[in-house]
């Protein structure tokens, strides 16, 4: 049995990711379908912002462009196969192509989500939480965490853990003046400092974010209930019902990502291979995944290859 995965969203090279919306006949469907949804061209959005350059973590046509490759791709990664996926889930933002993939969200909603969603991401942390970033590191399993967090509460120094990638893996939101002390001791505990996120992730202190977009975005969605089940990325239960969906998607503001959790569930539900739909640098490569499953990646560069017809001789 399998599942198809949709990873959060992370750094994309735009030729590779363009050259797929242009030419691959599923993604030019998405695409086509995107663009009446919003009213402009996809593509020449995404040109223009890799053009100037665009400030931020991902600007709109990013976000965008991600979802719409993750959608063609997961059909790419299914097509062919005698039997559907039991199960899918995403991470971080990989919530929205799931919902869609799952029949819960129309497509055309999630376009218009996305971009509704992003904005009021936008304007939220350019007026609140300014000094809070998320730290992401490697080779610091669970116990030592828990050390490390119990010295920056001895210290008076909020922290929370955004995503537990993996069970070495995490990522922890800090104060700002709080990030080079962290790094230090992360090393000195053998770990692996990586990257500094801005604006950060998952914390119960954007309570107010989440009611903006649930009463000014997740409102209007016509949500129902998928035909299949998505995996939570929060606590690893099974959503099956359309406030299902909406609550999971809305819960990526305030809620830590539990990654082991999905692996957990997804073995339970006897999947054997994982498609990951979409670019991705971590969630299907980490060890959690890589341990328990035959991980497919599904790729633009990949779905971009010819495939090899079979013969009868």
């Amino acid at each position: 049995m399998s599942a198809i995965v949709f990873p959060g969203i992370g750094p994309t090279r735009f030729a590779e990711l363009a050259r797929f919306l242009v030419a691959h006949p599923v993604a030019r469907r998405f695409v086509a379908e995107a663009d009446r949804a919003l009213g402009y061209s996809l593509v020449d959005r995404y040109r223009e912002a890799e053009s100037r350059g665009d400030q931020g973590a991902f600007p709109e046509p990013t976000r965008l462009a991600f979802l719409v490759s993750c959608l063609a791709l997961a059909e790419c990664a299914v097509d062919g196969q005698d039997t559907p996926p039991v199960a899918c889930a995403g991470a971080s933002f990989g919530g929205i192509p799931a919902a869609v993939r799952s029949g819960a969200l129309p497509f055309p909603e999630a376009v218009t989500m996305t971009v509704e969603w992003g904005r009021r991401v936008d304007a939220y942390f350019a007026a609140h939480h300014r000094d809070i970033v998320t730290q992401s590191f490697a080779r610091v399993p669970l116990d030592r965490l828990a050390e490390i967090r119990a010295e920056l509460d001895a210290r008076g120094e909020w922290n929370e853990v955004a995503c537990h990638v993996d069970h070495d893996f995490h990522m922890l939101s800090v104060r700002e003046d709080s990030v080079e002390w962290l790094e230090k001791r992360l090393r000195a505990a053998g770990g692996l400092p990586l990257y500094v996120m801005r604006p950060p992730m998952h914390s119960a202190l954007f309570e107010g974010l989440r009611e903006e977009i649930a009463a000014e975005v997740v409102a209007k969605a016509p949500f129902s209930d998928p035909s299949t089940v998505i995996v939570s990325d929060h606590d690893g239960s099974l959503v099956r019902t359309a406030d299902g969906v909406r609550s999971l998607l809305l819960n990526a503001v305030t809620r830590t990502v539990r990654w082991p959790l999905v692996a957990e569930t997804l073995k339970g539900l006897g999947v054997e291979r994982v498609h990951v739909a979409g670019h991705d640098a971590l969630w299907g490569r980490v060890a959690v995944m890589t341990d328990a499953f035959r991980v497919v990646a599904v790729r633009p560069d990949t779905a971009m290859r010819p495939r090899r017809r079979s013969t009868i001789a």
